[in-house]
């Protein structure tokens, strides 16, 4: 086992990883920007070392004095977190040439799903079900104009490179096809700096479901079943169950057995997310994350393991202790994402926190690197906090949130938490009843 780990990220997710490796004995290394210097994250690790000013192109994305911090303090193996460079095949590759461990997949196969094209390549040859499209890039608009007719309108251009939204266009006809095709590509080429699209069927009522999945280098590899990911604004999602309330056991089951005996065989190893789109009881891949999720917590509730004390362990070459049928899911977990915007208009609120007051209770958690006097920077992603329930079954889990959201405090900045509370009391998401279009509807209302 590692004796020393740099965790290369920030806020709570830094905060997360090192809890983990503080429970197993393991001293961790801080990095931070001169912006985090009294971030919680660097507070509490046992060294930290400052690695640029504000901007996280010079600092949390500055591969070199990433890795000169750990070689300086002797840390044998890079936990990447979630962003950032946890998705970055180069840096997964330097840190492994440097003699450190990289927690997480193989640089390839980061390679093979950062390529969405690359990915659902390789996910039709494991068997795994795919929504309708071109089966690569399109190089011209009367290819796209060709598969559209085959696969029928609504259809969906989307940026082979893409994430997050961007350069993601819907056309509902013909019509609109042309402008959608030149938006995408625009978009593509500013965010990615790659103009590359695809073509997929448009579905206008599914819901977004994600497997959990962690293999190791001995052959192993297991699911930690569903979350249910479709209350998103923007492609931003908000609010994640686990499990779904649209989908039953066997439908579960199912789908992990194909996905984990594809995952096999392609010889995957750590942690990883695969996205699927739900819709008329049939699931469609979209992509996968091969990265711990920001959503990971809810399934640590239901499950029981600990997801990044289990990184830490295949990374360090342990076999995983446990088959598919050791693995108990117990309950139902909810988690909200908490962010610094205003909760009507989603304008960026930092600034210094004046009162924070975490909720408590049996089968509450609160994954976030806030206190009192902290000050949230404008330079990076607004996400400030986790609020986590379990509960014996969903409408019990619901009231625990309902509770919870009402103690929480976060004073001297915005919050979404007033948002929450909405949606927490809205007649369809007690029932379940939402799709991924769901919350844009509810916000503009």
């Amino acid at each position: 086992m590692f004796s020393k780990i740099l965790i290369a990220n920030r806020g709570e997710i830094a905060l997360r990883v090192h809890r983990a490796c503080q429970e197993m004995g393991i001293r961790t290394v801080a990095v931070h920007s001169t912006a985090d210097a009294t971030a919680m994250h660097v507070r509490l690790a046992d060294e930290s070392v400052c690695i640029g000013p504000p901007a996280a192109r010079d600092s949390y994305l500055n591969v070199a004095a990433i890795l000169s911090a750990a070689t300086i303090t002797g840390a044998e193996a890079i936990h990447p977190g979630y962003g950032f460079l946890s998705e970055n095949a180069r840096f997964a590759e330097m840190v492994e040439a440097h003699g450190l461990t990289f927690i997480g997949p193989t640089a390839d196969h980061i390679r093979i799903m950062g390529d969405k094209i690359a990915a659902k390549t390789a996910m039709r040859s494991l068997g795994v079900p795919l929504v309708p499209g071109s089966d690569g890039a399109l190089a011209t608009l009367e290819e796209a104009r060709a598969v559209a007719d085959t696969v029928k309108y609504p259809v969906l251009i989307k940026a082979a490179a893409g994430g997050g939204g961007r350069g993601m266009k819907v056309a509902h006809s013909e019509d609109e096809l042309e402008e959608a095709w030149r938006v995408a590509r625009t978009e593509a080429k500013a965010a990615f700096g790659d103009d590359s699209v695809y073509l997929e069927k448009y579905l206008d009522r599914p819901r977004h479901i994600e497997l959990q999945v962690l293999a190791d280098n001995h052959g192993n590899v297991v699911h930690f079943g569903e979350r249910d990911c479709s209350l998103q604004r923007r492609h931003q999602k908000l609010l994640e169950e686990a499990g779904s309330p649209v989908l039953d056991a066997a439908a579960r089951d199912a789908l992990g057995a194909t996905v984990t005996a594809g995952l096999r065989k392609l010889g995957y190893r750590n942690a990883g997310t695969l996205e699927f789109l739900w819709q008329d009881d049939q699931f469609a891949f979209i992509e996968m994350n091969t990265r711990l999720q920001v959503e990971h917590p809810v399934t640590e509730m239901v499950c029981g393991i600990d997801l990044v004390k289990e990184q830490i362990r295949v990374a360090a070459g342990q076999a995983l202790g446990y088959a598919q049928q050791d693995i108990r899911f117990t309950g139902h977990a909810i988690e909200c994402r908490i962010t610094a915007e205003d909760p009507e208009t989603f304008a960026p609120s930092p600034g210094r926190v004046t009162q924070y007051h975490a909720p408590g209770g049996l089968g509450v958690r609160v994954d976030s690197a806030l206190y009192a006097g902290y000050t949230v920077p404008p330079h990076y992603d607004s996400l400030v906090a986790k609020l986590v329930v379990h509960a014996p079954n969903r409408a019990e889990a619901i009231g625990r949130l309902r509770r919870a959201l009402s103690e929480m405090v976060i004073a001297g900045i915005k919050t979404t938490l007033p948002l929450h509370q909405r949606v927490v009391e809205d007649p369809e998401f007690q029932a379940g009843d939402y799709t991924i279009h769901w919350l844009e509807r509810f916000v503009a209302r």
